[in-house]
């Protein structure tokens, strides 16, 4: 792990934390200690950025999923690699058309993407190098998504050495949050994280690894402080405390560490706020096999 990179994401969890609203605070309450589960994987680690956010969640092993199937109003998890068995396919296939969220990295996108929901997204059989490149949100990603990049951001992303673009088969039923021109040119497919709805339940899927491990200053508004990017982003200095130890940060590294953990957390408080409004409608779904 970065040294650096790890400090640009607690700078960006004070940033995230000075601009929660009492409602997303009760939001994550009620989500509970086991909203989230987390598969963990050798390769990335999206649960570091969960406990840096203050989201709980609870870890479970792939080998969970081969005797279970989570609740379909939790959120599920899985860090790249994905290698799951057939067994847990069917339970991650059946949890997400019965109403449950599930978020993946990387190379998840051939593990389980594909084979639990076939047609929708694939691996286009190219890999990237250890690069970095500029993403912006895509024109149809809608709220909240649309407003990831607000205030005239122009933030990068860290490919992994290896990662698997994806390819959107059915462009009418994926909808692409984030997209790359450069990603495009390099390596043919311009997704960087989608969306799709299956059943009752919804698909995340993101390229490379959640956990970046490394930004590039490009500009000269990149090589700033990371204080004129809180600043930029309306975040008095006075919310953030003790910031000493991110004093060296430059605005790219946490800007980027931000646009990430803000992704996270919207998708949380989309389960989160599903969740309430089925509650309060009565349609809440049912329990499933913990």
């Amino acid at each position: 792990m970065d040294e650096r990179m790890e400090r640009a994401y607690r700078a960006a969890a004070r940033m995230i934390d000075a601009e929660a609203t009492d409602e997303e605070r009760a939001l994550l309450e009620e989500l509970g200690e086991d909203g989230v589960l987390v598969v963990p994987g050798c390769y990335d680690r999206v649960e570091e950025v969960l406990s840096l956010l203050c989201i709980p969640h609870r870890r479970v092993e792939a080998g969970w999923l081969d005797r279970r199937q989570p609740r379909p109003d939790q959120m599920l998890v899985v860090n790249c690699p994905g290698h799951l068995s057939p067994a847990a396919i069917l339970h991650v296939r059946a949890f997400v058309r019965q109403g449950g969220s599930l978020f993946t990295t990387d190379w998840a996108l051939k593990h389980v993407v594909e084979p639990a929901f076939p047609g929708f997204v694939s691996h286009n059989g190219r890999t990237t190098g250890d690069e970095v490149v500029r993403v912006e949100v895509a024109p149809d990603a809608g709220p909240p998504f649309s407003d990831l990049f607000a205030n005239g951001a122009d933030p990068v992303w860290w490919m992994e050495g290896s990662s698997y673009p994806i390819r959107v088969l059915r462009p009418e039923a994926v909808r692409v949050l984030i997209r790359s021109r450069e990603l495009e040119e390099r390596h043919g497919e311009p997704a960087v994280a989608v969306r799709f709805e299956v059943g009752k339940g919804e698909v995340f899927h993101m390229i490379s690894h959640y956990y970046l491990q490394r930004a590039e200053t490009r500009t000269k508004r990149h090589q700033a402080s990371w204080q004129a990017y809180a600043a930029e982003a309306g975040v008095p200095a006075d919310a953030l405390g003790d910031v000493q130890e991110f004093a060296d940060l430059k605005l790219a590294e946490v800007e980027s560490a931000r646009v990430s953990a803000r992704n996270m957390r919207f998708v949380v408080m989309e389960r989160a706020r599903r969740n309430r409004s089925l509650r309060r409608t009565g349609n809440g779904p049912a329990n499933g096999n913990e």
